[in-house]
Parts: C-alpha cells; structure tokens; sequence
C-alpha cells in the first residue's frame, strides 16, 4: 500500500462522510470532477498548482479564486483548499475515482465492466446484468466494451474480481495443459 494511496483513500472516505451529511453526493462528485477536467484542459494552470515550488497560501489562494469562478459549492471549495495547502492536489484524479467507488458503495452498486468480442445484444446484456447483481447481491451499474481478440465468450470486471470467461482464455489453458502432459499442442 502506498502513502498515496493510503492518503487518497482517507481524504474520500472523509469526503464522503461529510457530503452525505452536509451536502448533496452527487454534486461534490459532478464538481471534483470538472475541477479535474478544468486541470486536464489547463495544463499550466494544474503545473502551477502542483508545484512543490509554488507556496501552499498561493496555491490555497489560486484554488479558492477557481472555485469562486467556478461556482463550486462550499465543501468542495473548502476541500480543494485543504489539498492545496498540504501539497495534495496531485491525489485529485485518484481522489475523485476512489469517491466515486465509495459513493456506489453506499448506495450498494457496484460497477462492472464487460468485454466481448462482439457487439453484446440488449437482451444478453440486461440477463448479464442481473446474472452479476445475483452473483453480488448489489445493483450492477455495467459498461460494455468490444474487444475482439477475446474470440468469443465474456470478460467481467466486477470490483477488484475478474470472471473471465473468454475463449482466448480457454484455449491458453489447453495449450498449457497440453504442454505440461507433453502432447505436442497444435
């Protein structure tokens, strides 16, 4: 584990707790993420900001002005104001994905991302969805995606658990199998 992640994972956990609070959830998500964006489109402006050489009250300065401009709602300005004065601004983007996660997690979804080889028809897809909410016992928030060297099958990303159920994956299993029994693989 590292200290950043260590340090991401306790300000979300933080800011989450004082969001479902205090403030809307769903609107310190939608606003740490057009802060994020608005860095990603400005580089000099996030360079600026994450500089070890740039004085904390500046950086704190800088970051109260943009959320002021912004419109961003007093728990987020405050927060930004927080990273920006312990030299933290750069744990945003992990910040903001590990708040996302903990968000779903209140609400008990769980998202899961799906690759097939081919385009996956609504029917299958809504009948995986629920496959997998059975199988979390959460609501499912799914994303599909087509990869074709897959050659067939299904590959689910749910959280940290991978089912992989792909024939690519099968086929590299036999030739192994193969391979350790001594029959020649063809």
């Amino acid at each position: 584990m590292t200290k950043s992640g260590t340090a991401t994972r306790r300000y979300a956990r933080a800011l989450i707790q004082v969001a479902f609070r205090e403030a809307d959830p769903d609107r310190v998500e939608r606003e740490l993420g057009e802060f994020v964006t608005f860095l990603s489109g400005h580089p000099e402006v996030a360079r600026a900001l994450l500089s070890r050489s740039v004085s904390p009250p500046r950086k704190r300065a800088a970051v109260t002005a943009l959320a002021a401009r912004g419109g961003l709602s007093p728990i987020v300005s405050k927060f930004l104001a927080l990273l920006a004065e312990r030299h933290q601004l750069g744990l945003l983007g992990d910040l903001l994905a590990a708040y996302r996660e903990r968000l779903l997690d209140r609400r008990q979804i769980v998202s899961a991302e799906v690759t097939t080889a081919g385009p996956l028809p609504l029917d299958r897809a809504e009948a995986l969805e629920r496959r997998l909410a059975a199988i979390t016992g959460k609501r499912v928030s799914m994303t599909t995606r087509v990869d074709p060297q897959i050659i067939g099958g299904v590959v689910a990303r749910v959280g940290g658990t991978v089912y992989d159920g792909s024939i690519a994956t099968h086929l590299k299993r036999v030739r192994r199998r193969l391979v350790e029994t001594g029959r020649p693989a063809h």
